[in-house]
């Protein structure tokens, strides 16, 4: 009987395959990628970034790992689309209000155009970007979009009319400084996160943002009136290197393309909640006063936007987008998602 001189080479090599692809399995360990954001930890867009690295995490069972970097420890605010783009980071969270010449389709939404809240605004948002594409996200992949709440005055002193605010230094920043120049103001330019030493030192007298500021940043302590203008919000894109994409395999890519409008809506809704536990919270511990503006005075303020947007048509439309569609869709979509 001639004896199998392949049987043992043809054994070794199988045990040696069994043997590397199991080595392979448990050293390979999970995907890893970076998220970068740039507000304090506590904030909404760091809670959604937790919640969304979590959800990643739980639904592809271990095999992505998210780390994340909040408060700009990665990438600063104006750094975060070209830093991810770079390759610094796998994943970063803008807003696009700080660069208000670079997305002028998503910009748009920072207008006075009646978005009630942050629900609405961060569907409305996605929507929006669905359907226009916009040239500036080309080089990156898109995961999600979501806005602030309407932005309203915190001030030292009550302003009740248009002739409160003349003149009043309040802290702004993208196109809510545009919105207090309007209404006779003086806007102040400087990071969050300086603003309550600004406030204690009289440099600036309140400011105009997201009302969930009064409990996050402690606003109340120094702000005991909240003026309710209803107006800009800031939308935000969570971006990711269009590389990275591509390397993940289909699996992981289709559970975060499904993630994408159900982490809008969670976050617009959990912003919405914030600031109304936010307002309550500084109702009950500061005593702070709501001003509520009569009809015609309300009027007044808007009537004085209306430039700001007439000068975003033209603007828009000299570099070729399609401006007035974008308006008439947003508000075909504000009413869409307000029902």
């Amino acid at each position: 009987m001639k004896k199998c001189f392949t049987c043992p080479i043809v054994l070794a090599i199988v045990i040696l395959s069994l043997v590397s692809g199991m080595s392979g399995y448990s050293h390979a360990g999970p995907i890893e990628l970076t998220y970068a954001n740039f507000p304090p930890a506590p904030t909404f867009p760091c809670v959604q970034m937790e919640r969304w690295k979590t959800e990643v995490e739980k639904r592809t069972q271990g095999k992505v790992a998210v780390k994340t970097f909040p408060a700009g420890t990665l990438l600063g605010d104006k750094e975060m689309m070209d830093g991810v783009i770079s390759g610094q980071a796998s994943i970063g969270n803008l807003c696009m209000a700080y660069q208000p010449g670079r997305f002028m389709v998503t910009n748009s939404l920072s207008l006075n155009l009646g978005i009630p809240d942050a629900r609405v605004g961060s569907l409305v948002l996605w929507d929006l970007y669905k359907k226009y594409n916009p040239e500036e996200f080309a080089k990156v992949k898109v995961l999600t979009m979501f806005t602030t709440a309407p932005a309203n005055i915190m001030s030292q002193k009550p302003i009740r009319n248009l002739a409160d605010i003349q003149g009043v230094d309040l802290r702004a920043s993208g196109g809510a400084a545009e919105v207090l120049k309007a209404w006779g103001a003086n806007p102040v330019g400087m990071p969050m996160p300086a603003t309550p030493e600004a406030l204690q030192k009289g440099v600036v007298k309140g400011l105009i943002s997201s009302l969930e500021a009064m409990k996050d940043f402690k606003f109340a302590e120094l702000c005991r009136y909240i003026t309710m203008v209803d107006t800009s919000i800031y939308p935000f894109a969570v971006v990711m290197n269009m590389d990275v994409w591509k390397s993940l395999p289909a699996d992981v890519q289709k559970i975060m393309d499904d993630l994408a409008v159900e982490q809008a809506e969670w976050t617009g809704n959990y912003m919405d909640n914030h600031v109304r536990e936010s307002v309550e919270w500084s109702k009950k511990t500061y005593q702070v006063e709501v001003i509520s503006l009569p009809e015609a005075e309300k009027a007044q303020w808007d009537s004085r936007l209306q430039p700001i947007t007439d000068k975003w048509v033209a603007d828009a439309t000299a570099k070729g987008i399609p401006a007035q569609a974008i308006l008439a869709d947003i508000r075909s979509f504000v009413k869409k998602y307000s029902k």
